[in-house]
Parts: structure tokens; sequence; C-alpha cells
């Protein structure tokens, strides 16, 4: 069985509108903002939803959709290299 590598930033409880704000480091990546009924399925190799996707740009920015718990999820979708981030909320906006 392949293990999976990621990133994996806690977002706590946060309002519709914030906007999270991710600085990457490396090489590009994915970056998923999910919930946790699609985090769970994401770490089970699953079907998931989520807002946000591969990225090239730094910094890049995620709107949270809706009130909740969530999750920022970042990969290299299996390429090669190393990514780290800096991640941060941006509240100002709600």
């Amino acid at each position: 069985m392949q293990v999976m590598k990621f990133l994996h930033y806690d977002l706590g409880h946060q309002e519709a509108g914030s906007m999270v704000v991710v600085d990457l480091s490396g090489v590009e990546a994915n970056v998923r903002l999910l919930d946790d009924h699609n985090l769970n399925a994401y770490r089970r190799g699953r079907r998931h939803r989520y807002y946000g996707g591969h990225t090239t740009v730094s910094p890049c920015q995620i709107p949270i959709p809706s009130a909740g718990r969530w999750h920022l999820v970042i990969d290299t979708g299996g390429a090669p290299g190393r990514v780290s981030a800096s991640v941060r909320v941006d509240n100002s906006l709600t």
C-alpha cells in the first residue's frame, strides 16, 4: 500500500467569506480546501469535493464558501520535489 504524503492544516471553525491565503515554497502543488467529511474521503483515496486546485502561483487565495470547520491540504500529486507552505486566514473581508 502506498502512503500518501501531504501537508495538512486544520483551520478550525471559519466564517463564510474569509480568505485562506497560502504562500508556497518549492514546486507547484495541489491546494485543496475541504470540510471534515471530504478530508476523510481524501485521506482514504476516495472521491472528494474541494475548493482550490493545482496552482503554480504564490500566494494563492481560496475563499471559504460557508461557515464551518475547514482544512487545507497541500500535495504534489505524486510529482517529484518538495513543497512547504505558510497558511493564514484573512477574516477582514467578513
